[in-house]
């Protein structure tokens, strides 16, 4: 049984979304670009000096500088810690990867199946988690004295908390959005049959969260900002907004649910 903390104080005010906030793709570039200032900063350097001795370009040091000095830009920049280490091996670890002389078709077959099944990672920075069955319990607590309600996953992946709160509360309308194909299809699949259970395929950033009474989310601390954003907007008075694990970053959430699991879950429930 979850431990609850529901309190009535509303959560503190929050700035309107900013309009000036990058998108995900708009950071994906932004990344890609301190990447390969990294490589034209150490390559314009490096080339001109062993042309010049007529000597080959030593890759596996060359490489090892190109991620010394994207970690000098990510850190000048303030990147979060993981892209500092992502920068920091990511020359060092394609020339490795390089050196295997790895047959190419085994990459394609990889980035295939990546597609498949981490497409929200690629697409959105957000991984793929699922959501355990005590979560789905203390989930199903939560929304008890909601009779009526429409609840929607976002990311439902393989519908691990839409199906068995369809099955627990049939008085509820439940609806799971996902966009990577393979978890979509098992999600599809898994859910069929449940008449108060709608799948959908689409794109959490443009589905609007009016309609729902229940917006639950499991993605990752770097989205969160943004789709708190994107509640205050859409999301209408008196409904819920729950993030498993990763709280809205300085805002206070109304209450904290504790799950007993061996995660040490916390829902982060944020009233509108």
């Amino acid at each position: 049984m979850p431990e609850n903390h529901w309190s009535h104080a509303l959560p503190s005010p929050a700035p309107d979304a900013d309009s000036d906030s990058p998108s995900p793709q708009r950071q994906h570039f932004r990344q890609l670009a301190l990447q390969c200032a990294a490589a034209f900063a150490v390559l314009s350097l490096a080339w001109p000096y062993f042309g010049i001795r007529n000597e080959a370009l030593p890759w596996p040091e060359t490489a090892f500088a190109i991620g010394g000095v994207a970690l000098l830009i990510a850190s000048l920049a303030r990147q979060p810690w993981w892209w500092r280490l992502i920068h920091a091996l990511f020359a060092p670890a394609a020339w490795g990867v390089a050196a295997l002389a790895i047959d190419p078709g085994w990459f394609l077959l990889a980035l295939i199946l990546m597609l498949l099944v981490y497409r929200g990672a690629i697409s959105g920075r957000i991984p793929l988690y699922l959501s355990n069955s005590e979560t789905a319990a203390a989930l199903a607590e939560l929304i008890a004295d909601r009779p009526g309600a429409h609840f929607v996953d976002l990311g439902a992946g393989i519908g691990s908390v839409v199906r068995p709160l369809a099955k627990t509360r049939p008085e509820t309308q439940f609806t799971g959005v996902e966009n990577a194909p393979a978890t979509w299809l098992i999600g599809y699949l898994r859910t069929a049959g449940l008449a108060n259970c709608r799948w959908r395929w689409g794109d959490i950033w443009q589905l609007d969260l009016a309609p729902y009474d229940v917006v639950y989310a499991f993605l990752s601390p770097e989205p969160m900002s943004e789709l708190w954003a994107k509640a205050q907007r859409e999301m209408v008075s008196g409904s819920v907004f729950i993030s498993n694990s990763f709280p809205v970053p300085d805002v206070e959430a109304s209450a904290v649910i504790e799950v007993d699991d061996g995660r040490q879950t916390c829902l982060y429930c944020y009233r509108r």
